[in-house]
Parts: structure tokens; C-alpha cells; sequence
């Protein structure tokens, strides 16, 4: 419906609708992030464990955080799941949000900024003190009209922010810096910005641990808070969550472009096969990207399960033939189960000691989406609930 209505009314009145809401909002709820610290966090991969780890710092610094994130909203001690299957929420949520943060008396807000969000205009009349720039690969590109418009509107976060954080070990990381007339931070791995350590597994954790870093540093917080924070950091829901370790490991992980998925496939790959259950969005979402996530899976997996994935109103089965189409390495194994309790069954009575299994691209989300409506959904509830009906 929403791409039926952008192609019947014009531009201008689209616009119009989306500068509307959160300009309302900011007058309803009297500009409430004038009353606290913002800090953005832009990318295409990260940002959820970035927001986390960033809020973990600052608590533990003593101040009160509220955050925004793709899995919850926190204020304080209070937190509860996001289910509005949106990061940035829309009509006047944000400014209300704020508004009840600046009233339980935050100091400060961690917020995802999206680039969907931005081209809708839900980042205005809020004031950013911090943004942090984590990476930037190929997303939503058919919807933002090319990857240099998607580019651009990321870039729209730091021409007004206080403060710039960048991942200098990004080829677009000049670009972002040079939107942003204040401060400047650079965090490299690279190079070794800072020695930091996290338990959280993979290189780009270590990337989403050095920016969390500098945005306590930013706001000087003590190094020494920030390492012991980072050194026991627990692991984000759905974010490479090992589910079931016995008798072989089953992860559950959000990746759902062909960057994040090729960083999971490297991180737990190693010695071990991997039996890989993965899918793609429907929806007209990126459609360029499915070849090349079946193209990533046949690299580094040796059995592949292909499901769905939140299809929305696009055939299930169109959506698969587009990921095959990238495999054209020889697979020892290649199943096709739309039902995707099935896929992750069958991932789990087909692997073997000594392997693991991979279910990416839907993490710890509440619902997948169908073109009768939403379902409720967990991947790794699922994964627990087909584990003991085949191991008791």
C-alpha cells in the first residue's frame, strides 16, 4: 500500500506528511531532547550492539540512560521489547519517548538513526550531541534510489551533530568526518586506536566495542570504567547468541545483509562444517542482494537451507530461486523449506557432532512477516522448541 500511495501523490505532499509528524511532535512534547544528551549511532552493521554497549558504559559511569534500539526501548531500569518491526518509530513516537526520558530524568539518549528513518525526516528537531558512524556497505539501496542517496542520508545525522565518532578502518569514513563541524573521534583496529578486550566474538565486535569506547570517552568517562565494562560485556539477544551448545553449537545471529552474513560465516567457521539455514527479505527489499547471500552461503557453509524470511507480499518461492541463483559452488547439500520451523529442524537432524549450525537473518525479532500479516516469532525459541522434540 505505502509503495502505491508513493507513486500516486506527489513528492512534495509526501514530504510535507513526513516533516509534519515529528515537527508536531516536538511542539506537543516541548522539545524534550533540548532536556537531554542524544547520541546517534548510523551504519549499516552494529548499531544495535553499539546502542547496548554504549548504555552499559555510560550506566556504569552513574548516569541514567534511556535507549532506542531494533530489539527494545529502555528507560532507566524500565525496558521492554521493540515490536514495532521499525528501528526509528514513526508519526510523533521518538519525540514521545524523549519526552518521557528528559521527565524520568535521563541524561542521556542511545538511539539507532536508520537511514530509512532520516529519509522520512525522524531524526529532525532532535538535537544530536554525539553521532558515531560504525560502517557503511550496500542496503536499501532500490529504496533510497542508488547507494550514494543511501550514503547521503546517513551523512544527514552529522551535519548538525556536536560530535563525530568514526570507524577510520571504513573507505567512507572521510566522508562522514567532513560533515561534522565540531569535535572529531577515530577509532581504528587496523591501526589500535585503544587496547580494549570483549568476550564478544568476531572482529566486528571489536569494531562495536571500540565505538561504544569513544562515545564514553566522548563524555569522559574514565578508561578504566570503559575496559571493565567492555571486559564483561554480555552477548545481544539474536546477535551471534549461541541458542544450544550440546551436542553441537547452534547460533542464532541477525545478519541479513551480505557483509554481516559473510562476518558470521568467518567468525565460527574455522576447522568445523557448517549447516546454514538463511533466507532473504521480501517486500521488493533489496533484491540485488539475494544472489550474492547465496553467493556468501555456498563459500563458507557445506550443507544450506534456504526458508523464508519475512516475505511480505512477495512469492516465498521467487525469493529462494533469487538466492540460488547465486550459488554456483558445488554444495555438498542444498535444501529449499519455505516453512521455516521445518528449515531449522531439519538444520538440527542433519548436523553432526563437531558442526555447527547458523540460522541467520531474523535474530531475537518478534514476528516474521507474511503476506497474511505478521506472525509471532523468535528464532531462538524456535530452535529450543525443535531441540528438545529431537533430543528430549
Amino acid at each position: 500500500m505505502g509503495s502505491i500511495i508513493q507513486k500516486i501523490v506527489p513528492g512534495f505532499i509526501v514530504n510535507f506528511y513526513h516533516q509534519m509528524w515529528p515537527a508536531l511532535g516536538a511542539v506537543i512534547y516541548r522539545f524534550p531532547a533540548k532536556k537531554v544528551k542524544v547520541i546517534g549511532i548510523t551504519g549499516t552493521n552494529g548499531k544495535t550492539t553499539v546502542v547496548h554497549l554504549a548504555t552499559e558504559i555510560l550506566e556504569a559511569a552513574g548516569y541514567k540512560v534511556a535507549s532506542i534500539s531494533s530489539l527494545r526501548f529502555k528507560i532507566g531500569e524500565k525496558e521492554w521489547k521493540n515490536e514495532l518491526k521499525m528501528t526509528m518509530p514513526g508519526r510523533m513516537k521518538i519525540q514521545k519517548f524523549l519526552r518521557q526520558a528528559a521527565d524520568a530524568r535521563c541524561q542521556y539518549v542511545v538511539m539507532e538513526v536508520t537511514s530509512e528513518g532520516i529519509k522520512q525526516y525522524r531524526h529532525k528537531f532532535i538535537d544530536f550531541d554525539v553521532a558515531v558512524f560504525t560502517n557503511l556497505t550496500p542496503e536499501h539501496v532500490e529504496s533510497h534510489g542508488g547507494f550514494e542517496n543511501y550514503k547521503r542520508a546517513k551523512g544527514e545525522l552529522f551535519k548538525s551533530a556536536k560530535t563525530a565518532i568514526i570507524n577510520l578502518d571504513d573507505e567512507n569514513a572521510e566522508y562522514f568526518s567532513a560533515l561534522c563541524k565540531g569535535k572529531k573521534y577515530g577509532y581504528s583496529v587496523e591501526s589500535g586506536s585503544i587496547d580494549i578486550a570483549t568476550p564478544l566474538p568476531g572482529k566486528f565486535n571489536l569494531y562495536n566495542a571500540l565505538a561504544a569506547a569513544y562515545v564514553g570517552l566522548s563524555q569522559g568517562v574514565d578508561m578504566k570504567v570503559i575496559k571493565e565494562t567492555l571486559g564483561k560485556a554480555k552477548g545481544i539477544p539474536g546477535r551471534m547468541e549461541t541458542v544450544i551448545k550440546d551436542p553441537f553449537p547452534v547460533i542464532v545471529d541477525y545478519a541479513h545483509t551480505p557483509d554481516a552474513l559473510e562476518k558470521v560465516y568467518k567468525t565460527v567457521k574455522g576447522r568445523h562444517k557448517l549447516v546454514c539455514v538463511l533466507g532473504a527479505a521480501g517486500g521488493g527489499r533489496d533484491k540485488w542482494k539475494r544472489p550474492q547471500m547465496g553467493k556468501i552461503a555456498a563459500r563458507y557453509c557445506d550443507e544450506i537451507i534456504l526458508t523464508n524470511e519475512d516475505p511480505y507480499n512477495e512469492d516465498p518461492s521467487r525469493i529462494l530461486a533469487e538466492i540460488k541463483s547465486g550459488i554456483s559452488s558445488p554444495i555438498s547439500k542444498l535444501y529449499e523449506i519455505l516453512d521455516r520451523r521445518k528449515a531449522i529442524k531439519k538444520a538440527l537432524r542433519i548436523a553432526k557432532r563437531g558442526d555447527i549450525v547458523v540460522v541467520t537473518g531474523k535474530g531475537a525479532e518478534p514476528w516474521l512477516m507474511t503476506g497474511e500479516g505478521r506472525v509471532a516469532w523468535d528464532d531462538r525459541e524456535i530452535v529450543r522448541a525443535v531441540y528438545r522434540e529431537i533430543f528430549g
